[in-house]
C-alpha cells in the first residue's frame, strides 16, 4: 500500500506528438491526494490531452504516470481508478438519467440492489431525484452537467477528471456548478484534475494550479503564489484580472534605478541577476495603482476611459505614451470623468521586474 506521501498522480517527462504537431512536450507535475488540481491555459496548450493521458485514453510517446504510486505508463483504462467528464457531457441520448448513471456499474458487474442504491443516491446528492426518468434532451444544460458529473462519481473513482466541463453552460450555471464542484470535493475528498481556460475558474476552484504553455508546465502554485510572484510575463499576464500593466524600461548604470517612460524608480526588490543598461519590463497591478494623496508625489496621467463595473471602476490613464489600468473602489471612482487629468503613484514594493529579452521575472 502506499505511503500517506506518495502523491496521488505524478506526471515524469510526458510528450505526445501527433504527426508534426507536439501536444505535450517534457510535461511533468504531480498532484497531492485530495488535491483540487487545476491545469490552467488558453486553447491548444495540452490540456485536455493530459487528461486523456492520466485517463489513458492518450499513449505516450515518452515519459512516465505514476497514479498512487503505481506505473500506470501502459495500463488499461479499466484498473486506473480514474473517471472522467468531457466537455461535450457526452450522455447518451437514448438512455433515461436513471440508466446513464447505472450503465458504468452494469459494466463493472455491479448487483441490481447496490446499482439502485447508488444511483439514488447520487441523483439525490445532485439534485436531480425528480429527473430519473427523463431523457438528456429534455434537461436544461445545467441539469445534462450534472449527469455527466454524477455519472463518474457514481463509480466511485479516486481520481476525477473535468474537462472544461463549464464551458457551454450560461454565467449564472457556470457560477453555480462552481460552487457545486468545491462542495462535492469537500464532501467526497476524492483528488480533482481540472482543465480550463478560464482564470476565473481556475482562481477561484483550485487548490493549486499548473500554468501550461505548449505542452508543458511554466509555473505552478496556489493562487496567491502566481499572483505575487509570477515567474515571466506570460504567467503575469494570465493571472489577476484585469491584467498586469507592463512599461518597457531600462536599468540604470548603477543598477539602482529603473528609466521609463512614466519616470525613474528605485525598485524595493532585489535582482537576481542584471546587468547595466539591460532592457527591462516595469509589471504593475491594476489594484497596485492608486490616486497620489494632496502634496504626495505621483506621475501626471489624463483619464482616456472608465468602465463601470458595480462595486469597482477599471479607470484607464495616460502618461509618457503608456496606457495603464487601475481599479478604483465605485466611491473612489465618483466624479472622474474622460479627459481629467489625475496624479497616480503606487507601492515600489509591489512592482515586477522582468528581463525584456524573454519576459524572466528578474527579481
Amino acid at each position: 500500500m502506499a505511503g500517506r506521501d506518495v502523491p496521488a498522480l505524478r506526471l515524469s517527462g510526458i510528450s505526445k506528438s501527433y504527426g508534426k504537431v507536439r501536444a505535450l512536450s517534457n510535461l511533468s507535475f504531480e498532484v497531492a491526494e485530495g488535491r483540487f488540481f487545476v491545469l490552467f491555459g488558453p486553447s491548444s496548450v495540452g490540456k485536455t490531452t493530459a487528461l486523456r493521458t492520466i485517463a489513458g485514453l492518450v499513449a505516450t510517446d515518452a515519459g512516465q504516470l505514476e497514479i498512487h504510486g503505481r506505473d500506470m505508463t501502459t495500463a488499461p483504462i479499466a484498473g486506473r481508478g480514474v473517471s472522467m467528464v468531457f466537455q461535450s457531457f457526452a450522455l447518451y441520448p437514448h438512455l433515461t438519467v436513471y440508466e446513464n448513471f447505472a450503465y458504468p456499474l452494469r459494466e463493472e458487474k455491479v448487483g441490481r440492489e447496490e446499482i439502485d442504491k447508488r444511483v439514488k443516491e447520487t441523483a439525490a446528492m445532485l439534485k436531480l431525484s425528480h429527473r430519473l426518468e427523463r431523457k438528456p434532451n429534455t434537461l436544461s444544460g445545467g441539469e445534462q452537467q450534472r449527469v455527466a458529473l454524477g455519472r463518474s462519481l457514481i463509480r466511485r473513482p479516486r481520481i476525477l477528471l473535468l474537462d472544461e466541463p463549464l464551458t457551454n453552460l450560461d454565467a449564472k450555471l457556470r457560477h453555480d456548478m462552481r460552487a457545486e464542484l468545491k462542495r462535492l470535493h469537500r464532501q467526497f475528498g476524492m483528488t480533482i484534475i481540472y482543465a480550463t481556460p478560464d482564470e476565473l475558474e481556475a482562481l477561484s476552484m483550485g487548490e493549486e494550479i499548473a500554468v501550461m504553455r505548449e505542452g508543458a508546465v511554466v509555473q505552478r502554485g496556489t493562487p496567491d503564489e502566481l499572483y505575487e510572484r509570477p515567474i515571466d510575463t506570460y504567467v503575469a499576464g494570465k493571472i489577476g484580472s484585469p491584467h498586469m500593466n507592463i512599461v518597457k524600461a531600462t536599468l540604470a548604470a548603477d543598477l539602482s534605478g529603473l528609466d521609463t517612460p512614466l519616470g525613474t524608480f528605485s525598485p524595493a526588490r532585489r535582482y537576481a541577476s542584471a546587468t547595466a543598461g539591460e532592457g527591462a519590463l516595469l509589471g504593475i497591478r491594476p489594484h497596485d495603482l492608486r490616486p497620489a494623496a494632496r502634496g504626495e508625489a505621483g506621475v501626471v496621467t489624463r483619464i482616456p476611459l472608465l468602465e463601470p463595473l458595480g462595486d469597482v471602476t477599471v479607470v484607464s490613464v495616460q502618461a509618457g505614451g503608456e496606457t495603464l489600468r487601475m481599479v478604483l473602489p465605485e466611491q473612489s471612482a465618483t466624479g472622474l470623468k474622460p479627459g481629467d487629468e489625475m496624479p497616480v503613484t503606487f507601492d515600489l514594493n509591489k512592482i515586477h521586474i522582468f528581463r525584456a529579452a524573454n519576459g524572466q521575472a528578474m527579481t
